[in-house]
């Protein structure tokens, strides 16, 4: 529990990721592009970094990116994690990126000394806030039992599924569901409201029934107040998802139309310029395709995610 640890990458879900792990008595170096986006972590004990290389000190550091080109760039592009003369001896990637891509930046990784571990999640930021994160892991086990004490710092529970990149293959069927669901539960939703059932009515009696999760309960208030502005996950980034659920299913041979029903409707989304918003707001778009006005219903609900 000595290690030296590192963080690149402060979006939604890096910032309440690393958050956990300061506060539970981890001292974190930390580099973010948006330098200060970063700032306010000094006041949990953060050390806050100016440029990535800096990090190569580190024995062990977090990635949490958008892509796998945004992962590539911040560990082998212009002053990158692992681009100096001095490296890291781990680097432990949670961001949502293609099994190929994760398993190029594996073999450049290793090729230079540097152990790679894949450490997806299962949650947005609010669950991680809330220190419920899923934490899905594959690599080396001897390494997922290294990283093992800071990703439970961060999550209610870690898993290790196998070895190479088994993990980017949970994380795209995870993600793939997670658009199914999204898309299924608004259109059952504005078919119920149409029919006269008042939405929160609905939406308590779905999340109190065997179909009721943890993604039911912590969406419902955004769906019953209309609030797409709390972003949580953007139409885009689901897309991405999506897409490369679509791509795992094609390498594989398996048949997916549900899925692929869901793309096409997220990408109708992105189509119409939602970006900044949360992808919750396929509810709005649903309930306009069938002629339903649906209005915020300004109501105190909770997300299920306090204890």
């Amino acid at each position: 529990m000595s290690k030296k640890i590192g963080w690149i990458g402060l979006g939604r879900m890096g910032e309440a990721m690393v958050t956990k792990l300061l506060k539970a008595g981890h001292a974190v170096q930390v580099w973010n592009r948006t330098a200060s986006k970063a700032a306010h972590l000094a006041e949990y004990g953060a050390t806050i970094e100016a440029n990535k290389i800096d990090l190569a000190s580190c024995d062990v550091v977090f990635t949490m990116v958008s892509t796998t080109d945004d992962l590539k760039e911040v560990l082998f592009g212009p002053g990158g994690l692992v681009t100096g003369a001095k490296k890291p001896q781990v680097v432990v990637d949670s961001s949502s990126i293609s099994q190929e891509g994760s398993a190029e930046i594996r073999a450049q990784l290793e090729g230079l000394g540097v152990a790679y571990l894949c450490a997806p999640v299962s949650g947005n930021a609010k669950v991680a806030k809330a220190g419920k994160l899923l934490v899905v892991a594959s690599g080396p086990k001897p390494l997922y039992e290294m990283a093992e004490p800071y990703l439970q710092a961060m999550s209610r529970k870690t898993m290790w599924v196998g070895e190479g990149e088994l993990a980017r293959i949970w994380k795209i069927a995870h993600n793939t569901m997670f658009g199914v669901i999204i898309q299924n539960l608004c259109e059952i939703t504005v078919l119920a409201e149409k029919a006269g059932i008042p939405r929160n009515v609905f939406l308590e009696s779905i999340n109190d029934s065997v179909l009721g999760s943890m993604y039911t309960r912590y969406k419902t208030p955004v769906l019953c107040n209309l609030n797409w502005d709390q972003v949580t996950f953007t139409p885009k980034l689901l897309l991405k998802d999506m897409d490369l659920g679509m791509g795992a299913a094609k390498a594989h041979g398996v048949p997916m139309p549900a899925a692929a029903a869901t793309r096409e409707s997220i990408a109708r989304m992105v189509g119409h310029g939602l970006d900044n918003v949360d992808f919750a707001i396929l509810l709005d778009e649903t309930a306009k395709d069938s002629g339903l006005q649906i209005k915020p219903l300004n109501l105190q609900i909770g997300d299920g995610l306090s204890s």
